[in-house]
């Protein structure tokens, strides 16, 4: 991709940040309605579609599939991140005033680690081909602990955080440091899962960006999706581990390696690959709103 393009994507990307910050101070003294944050999130969610289509036009048209299989995947991570946002928010009781400007700093903070994390990324993959190892073996052994980890989601508080406690932090400073210890621990997951999907630097930081744009409006969304969504973990286990298998395969390929035991080994496509995502997120949702709905009824 050319550096006019990154450029403009860039400029973009900030001015939309800098419109969401203005927003979020302008309306930090209101309660941000259930309306409201269904239209802007589908503005976004509608963005992303519209890009993700236009790029199959002026692009290779594998472009279009890998940014989509990318943008889906992230955003299933950041939601699941988002989760976490609330459970954060809500120890802490931070008030809702200043709820808005607490989220989008901890987007803000996201994007950047996942920059970071991108580049480094990017540069690791160029030199040596090995790292798919690593990156395949990182996203499964996460897809292991996500599926057997405890059912209710909690989070507890690290030893930074206790030591700041014992500092006389406040809760608002508390908050964004534990906020920014869980956007690099999602950056940690979430790079490796798109460059299982893509290796196109610029595919990666856009499917990231689009997929942290709205996160303020969706909190508002997710409150009360927190105990309804029961299986997103096991959907997301299956996703990483999905990707982690495929990142294994490409890493043998990428050695020469085309047959082990005098078994083929298959290469995955990226339409087959978008479509193991989309039915997966599918499933969990359906199953989810299936179990929670009969809980319901037996209470």
């Amino acid at each position: 991709m050319s550096m006019a393009v990154w450029e403009i994507t860039i400029a973009v990307l900030l001015a939309v940040l800098a419109f969401d910050l203005a927003l979020a101070i302008i309306r930090r003294n209101k309660d941000t309605s259930m309306r409201e944050a269904s239209l802007w999130t589908a503005f976004y969610v509608g963005a992303a579609i519209v890009f993700g289509y236009s790029l199959g036009q002026w692009s290779e048209s594998q472009a279009r599939n890998e940014f989509f299989a990318g943008w889906i995947t992230e955003y299933s991570l950041s939601v699941d991140n988002l989760f976490i946002f609330i459970l954060i928010l809500a120890r802490f009781q931070i008030d809702k005033k200043k709820q808005q400007l607490v989220l989008l700093a901890g987007i803000a903070m996201a994007l950047v680690l996942r920059g970071i994390f991108i580049a480094l990324g990017a540069a690791a993959i160029d030199r040596y081909s090995w790292v798919f190892y690593i990156f395949g073996a990182f996203l499964i052994y996460t897809s292991y602990k996500l599926f057997t980890e405890d059912e209710e989601k909690e989070w507890k508080e690290g030893r930074v955080i206790l030591w700041l406690r014992k500092r006389g932090a406040s809760s608002l400073t508390i908050v964004l440091v534990a906020i920014a210890f869980t956007d690099l621990i999602f950056a940690l997951d979430s790079i490796p899962a798109i460059f299982g999907l893509t290796k196109d630097p610029y595919i990666v930081f856009t499917a990231n960006a689009f997929a942290l744009m709205g996160l303020r409006q969706l909190y508002f969304l997710l409150g009360g999706l927190m105990d309804k969504l029961i299986y997103l973990n096991e959907g997301l286990s299956v996703i990483l581990g999905f990707i982690g298998v495929k990142l294994v395969l490409e890493a043998v390929h990428g050695g020469g390696t085309h047959k082990l035991l005098g078994i083929e080994v298959p290469e995955i496509s990226t339409q087959f690959s978008l479509g193991v995502i989309l039915i997966t997120l599918i499933i969990t949702v359906i199953a989810s709103l299936v179990n929670t709905s009969k809980s319901k009824v037996a209470e």
